[in-house]
């Protein structure tokens, strides 16, 4: 698969192909090496605003996660998060690339800070960290429901059809307490509208399990820094407020008027936090 002609920075990506996985990458910029994962549901492109603060100073690495985006699933069992963390950590070392430092939004998160117990990283960012575990009675029926849906073969060229339109997907975006320009609307209905996207996200709730990583942050020693938008409603920001008060090397900050998709409503702000932040607790830079 391959981004559509106005996907944002298509002529920075190319099909990396490393076992299991056939990679789209999109590198830019120049200096120390940062990774930048996304989240679930989306694709690389949802860092595309942010790129313009970070490439003058560093060298930007952004991989769509197995199955979603424009990258091609090699195996369907790899996509929970250890298995993911693992997949990267390879692509990262059978390609030279000694990432410094990762950013990762929401899920992207969670796999930046595995992916710091297997790397030597001197840094990792969270943006709406995903670090938290449903609940009761949730907790038990969404893995149970997710690995359900991610079992029908058809179901995901279902979804496409029946979600992939403007109102469907504007309501999800709604959601997310996020606001967002028509033109990055446009680009999360031409994920919906895929069949692939659906399957590889699908694939990547019924695997995942936060559990074991969460009950080892508190002995998680890279400087992590976790930020949030005060009207995110997909991750609340007590989820993170709370991993970064069980971290020892942690801070937090909060901004208002934000929601889930903050790098792509305000990406300066988001880069006022991060770039001070990465030249103190970087060697490299």
């Amino acid at each position: 698969m391959t981004p559509p002609a106005h996907w944002p920075n298509r002529d920075k990506g190319r099909h990396i192909r490393t076992r299991p996985h056939d990679w789209w990458v999109v590198e830019d910029g120049t200096g120390p090496t940062i990774l930048l994962l996304h989240g679930a549901g989306g694709s690389g492109h949802s860092f595309a605003p942010l790129l313009p603060y970070l490439t003058p100073h560093y060298r930007c690495i952004i991989p769509d996660l197995p199955g979603q985006g424009f990258t091609r699933a090699g195996a369907r069992g790899r996509f929970g998060l250890d298995p993911t963390a693992d997949d990267l950590a390879t692509f990262c070392d059978l390609n030279g690339i000694a990432p410094a430092a990762i950013i990762g939004h929401s899920a992207g998160a969670a796999i930046a800070l595995r992916l710091s117990e297997i790397l030597s990283l001197q840094g990792v960012v969270g943006i709406n960290a995903a670090l938290g575990t449903f609940e009761g009675l949730a907790g038990t029926l969404f893995p149970m429901l997710a690995r359900g849906f991610a079992s029908i073969p058809f179901l995901p060229s279902v979804i496409a059809r029946t979600w992939g339109n403007a109102a469907r997907v504007n309501g999800l975006l709604d959601g997310t307490g996020s606001q967002l320009s028509p033109e990055a609307r446009a680009q999360y209905l031409t994920l919906v509208q895929s069949a692939a996207h659906i399957d590889g996200a699908l694939g990547m709730m019924s695997q995942w399990n936060l559990t074991p990583l969460v009950s080892r942050l508190g002995s998680n020693p890279v400087p992590t820094l976790l930020i949030t938008g005060d009207k995110d409603r997909t991750v609340p920001p007590r989820i993170s407020r709370d991993a970064a008060a069980r971290m020892p090397a942690a801070q937090y900050a909060e901004l208002p008027g934000l929601g889930h998709l903050a790098q792509e409503e305000a990406p300066k702000d988001i880069a006022d936090l991060i770039l001070p932040w990465l030249r103190s607790h970087m060697t490299q830079a």
